[in-house]
């Protein structure tokens, strides 16, 4: 009964009336996460059972959106239970942990996208020595760094978080994001500094590495034949759009909170859910129907179901 009685709550102030249009909030969201968990996961399906799809790429492309779907289940299920209910608050250490999740997952995305460049490097600049660099053990070793390492950075700084004294108990936001700074009593400058750390190894790193990387297969690419252009800009492409998306969603994530920038509650509404709605819904349309042999394997899964309906009927 005391461990009860001693639980801290925070209030999830960032919502726009939910009272009015609970339900509407609910079915659209709703509807989000299905679509998300759908799409995702039958990108994923056709990857793990065709064998010809059992290459570095495509096994990053699995990663990246099972990674996105982590991140969904991370933010949408508490947003569900918010809208049905009559206050919207979290316990703190739930909050932590939340936050935690948030950003080693977003941290992971930047790693994934990193690793993917790195392979289309690889693939297109050095293509007889693709084999003996991206073997088996490489993208094993490249698929746990991308996932562990955010989450060891990240431990850190949730174990400080969840141990400061709290003098404010409502965020403006929908989820526990780095918004939870503004809670403490004491701003410590050690944090912030931890904090910069992280943004740095995490998003700014990668995207330095991305840039640097596509740079050299434009110029590789320049200096090739029309073939080699024309897949570069199959495989490149969609990955690039996909990195500029997310680097400004997450750098106005980090850079509202730091300088105290205050948005009206609507904007503010609609940029959070950005950064955990785009990604997560438009990889799997990117990956599955950009990528020429996903896509054929999609339509020919399409095309079984529609021949199975027509029997059944």
């Amino acid at each position: 009964m005391d461990e009860e009685l001693n639980v801290t709550y925070i209030t999830l102030g960032g919502h726009v009336e939910v009272p009015k249009y609970r339900y509407l909030y609910f079915m659209i969201v709703f509807i989000a996460y299905i679509l998300i968990i759908c799409s995702n996961s039958t990108i994923v399906y056709l990857i793990w059972i065709h064998q010809n799809l059992h290459e570095p790429m495509y096994i990053f492309i699995a990663a990246l959106l099972i990674n996105s779907v982590f991140l969904s289940t991370n933010i949408y299920p508490k947003l569900l239970i918010d809208f049905l209910s009559e206050k919207q608050i979290i316990s703190y250490k739930a909050c932590v942990l939340q936050y935690f999740m948030f950003y080693t997952l977003i941290g992971s995305e930047f790693l994934l996208l990193a690793v993917m460049a790195y392979d289309r490097y690889v693939s297109i600049c050095k293509p007889l020595q693709y084999p003996t660099i991206m073997r088996k053990t490489t993208i094993i070793v490249f698929l746990a760094l991308a996932w562990l390492f955010p989450a060891c950075q990240l431990a850190g700084l949730a174990t400080i978080s969840a141990n400061q004294k709290l003098c404010d108990f409502t965020l403006k936001v929908i989820y526990c994001n780095n918004s939870i700074y503004k809670l403490f009593c004491v701003s410590s400058r050690a944090t912030s500094i931890y904090g910069v750390v992280i943004f740095v190894n995490l998003v700014g790193l990668p995207v330095l590495f991305i840039v640097f990387t596509y740079i050299r297969i434009l110029i590789i690419c320049y200096q090739s034949c029309g073939e080699v252009k024309k897949k570069a800009a199959q495989t490149c492409l969609p990955h690039l759009l996909v990195l500029i998306n997310y680097f400004f969603l997450i750098a106005y994530d980090v850079v509202t909170v730091r300088l105290d920038i205050d948005f009206p509650k609507t904007v503010r509404l609609i940029m959070t859910l950005q950064l955990v709605l785009y990604n997560p819904l438009f990889n799997p349309i990117i990956y599955g129907l950009k990528m020429k042999e996903i896509s054929k394997h999609l339509k020919r899964l399409l095309c079984q179901d529609k021949k199975n309906l027509c029997c059944q009927d």
